[in-house]
């Protein structure tokens, strides 16, 4: 079972979701600063390539909508569509530039109708790389884990570019069990890096629908789908490989109906009965990603009664959670 974290029993750790990206383009050393200014207790990023192997920091490996590329005449050509675990998609992506290339881009809010005072800070900041982030957890005034999220693992591999490989060289020497979380939608790449022997805690990641990219890869149709997972007996198999889960927010708590208070499930109570940590992603305060009966007004941008929503999460005894806004996560836990 995973161990306590430094929040202490009761007290969920906070998990600056991709930096304090509430506040700051996300994946920026911006964000990553400003979340440990702000007092988070650990920061994801996000994890993926580019075509010289370089470990680069951003949400997907299309990046139009988190850079300004496609404002760039010079990469006008590298546009493409391609299919990324199942779905079709068109931009560009990290794994058709090189690091140098790469470099020369600068990023951008990912929801500027939601969040246009982080839209502001638009084109003041280059992609970072893995190392990059390193280097600001190490001058860090106090201890911040990394809580790193390996994407797209399966599709990685198939071009060429093995990410737990890249990964376990990258690392090599910072990681240990007590700074490091690994965590990736696809069991297989969790398994290659626990048997590579990197020190860290191991957590599954499992949407509300759909299945696993690399099950579906080896299984086809036949592959077992997140919700087979979340049976008793999947969180039992889980128990045996990882330390713990990280969910949607909506398998933790929602309404019974249409414009009623949310409820809690579960779903905690019987993954720590099995011996899983679990985490829950992501905690926001706008309207837009509130339960309607916790919405304040009618404008998506404008906070909502988030308080309670946050509070109603972490009160249904959560390891952990990720938060686009880690210092009214914090507010939030201290009124538990």
């Amino acid at each position: 079972m995973i161990e306590p974290t430094p929040s202490g029993p009761g007290r969920p750790l906070v998990v600056a979701h991709r930096g304090a990206s509430g506040h700051r383009p996300e994946h920026t050393r911006a964000a990553y600063e400003l979340a440990v200014t702000l007092g988070a207790e650990a920061i994801e990023p996000d994890i993926v390539a580019t075509r010289d192997g370089v470990l680069v920091l951003r949400h997907e490996n299309e990046i139009s909508g988190t850079t300004d590329v496609a404002d760039r005449a010079e990469f006008a050509a590298r546009r493409t569509t391609k299919t990324i675990d199942g779905q079709r998609l068109t931009g560009w992506f990290t794994e058709d530039f090189t690091w140098a290339e790469l470099s020369t881009l600068r990023a951008r809010e990912r929801l500027p109708q939601v969040r246009q005072a982080s839209s502001r800070f638009d084109g003041r900041y280059p992609v970072l790389r893995l190392r990059d982030l390193v280097g600001i957890l190490d001058a860090a005034p106090t201890p911040v884990r990394m809580v790193a999220e390996i994407k797209h693992a399966t599709y990685f591999a198939s071009i060429g570019l093995p990410l737990d490989e890249l990964f376990a060289a990258e690392i090599a020497g910072w990681a240990s069990r007590d700074r490091l979380t690994i965590e990736a939608f696809e069991q297989t790449v969790l398994r290659e890096l626990a048997g590579r022997g990197v020190p860290a805690q191991y957590v599954y990641l499992l949407e509300k629908a759909g299945a696993p990219a690399d099950l579906v890869a080896r299984h086809g149709a036949a592959a077992l789908d997140y919700a087979g997972h979340l049976t008793d007996e999947g969180l039992a198999r889980l128990a045996g490989s990882v330390d713990g889960i990280s969910v949607d927010t909506a398998l933790i708590a929602k309404p019974p109906r249409r414009g009623e208070m949310p409820v809690a499930s579960d779903l905690v109570a019987r993954a720590h009965a099995a011996g899983l940590a679990v985490y829950t992603w992501t905690l926001r305060p706008e309207n837009r990603f509130l339960p309607g009966a916790l919405r304040i007004g009618t404008a998506p941008a404008a906070h909502g009664d988030w308080l309670a929503w946050f509070r109603l999460l972490m009160g249904t005894g959560l390891d952990g959670v990720f938060a686009d806004h880690p210092d009214l996560a914090l507010e939030a836990r201290a009124a538990l």
